[in-house]
């Protein structure tokens, strides 16, 4: 279970690692304003960096996958049903994001035929851009409803198993309604900023909770 733990607490630092990388070199898993004359531009401008961005995103889906089995693993002794909404969840949450990989990468095409495109065939290719963007942006939003879901019931099993302090499990149950709430309204209305708050509360639980799972066994 020690092990299980430790390499918990390594993947929640690794995955907060990797989207601040993925987000330096472009790469952003929410974008609340696409501009696709820009955006095409930027990804032209340096696809390799684009490419890079997209194969740490894939690592990300693939760690996001494996945190959710070790936390299955360390956790659901404790109580199986919690553990069973946990892993479920942030599995789900992995797979999706994985399932919109391969049409993201069909913007580096996009943008090398925007360059040389005119009239028609360059609000075409636009609008094929936008339809990308808009895409990856709806399925964030529910691995982020996934997020919430998972970060609750490991939360709540936190709480009531007494295995970290408590305080951790009651940060990770109020950034988690946070998240699912201010997810939900964004959904509602787009231009609501709510989810930032939402986001620094997940983004803190991560780094207490992977910092305790990691550096308390040692």
């Amino acid at each position: 279970m020690i092990i299980e733990m430790m390499l918990s607490g390594f993947l929640f630092l690794f995955i907060l690692v990797l989207n601040i990388v993925m987000g330096a070199l472009g790469y952003l898993m929410e974008k609340d304003d696409y501009n696709p004359d820009t955006d095409l531009k930027k990804i032209n401008k340096d696809p390799k960096k684009f490419q890079i961005g997209i194969m740490l995103s894939i690592i990300e889906h693939g760690s996001v996958i494996l945190l959710a089995i070790l936390l299955f693993i360390a956790f659901s002794p404790y109580n199986i049903i919690l553990g069973i909404i946990l892993i479920i969840s942030r599995t789900g949450e992995g797979l999706i994001q994985f399932y919109n990989e391969p049409s993201y990468w069909k913007l580096i095409n996009i943008s090398r035929q925007y360059l040389d495109a005119n009239g028609t065939e360059k609000d075409s290719l636009s609008a094929s851009a936008l339809t990308i963007f808009k895409t990856k942006d709806y399925r964030f939003k529910l691995t982020m409803i996934l997020w919430s879901i998972g970060t609750l019931a490991f939360s709540i099993l936190l709480v009531t198993s007494e295995v970290v302090p408590q305080i951790i499990g009651w940060i990770g149950i109020a950034s988690s309604i946070l998240v699912g709430f201010g997810t939900g309204l964004k959904l509602v209305k787009p231009k609501v900023k709510y989810t930032e708050i939402g986001a620094l509360s997940a983004i803190l639980f991560e780094i207490i909770i992977g910092g305790w799972l990691l550096f308390n066994f040692l």
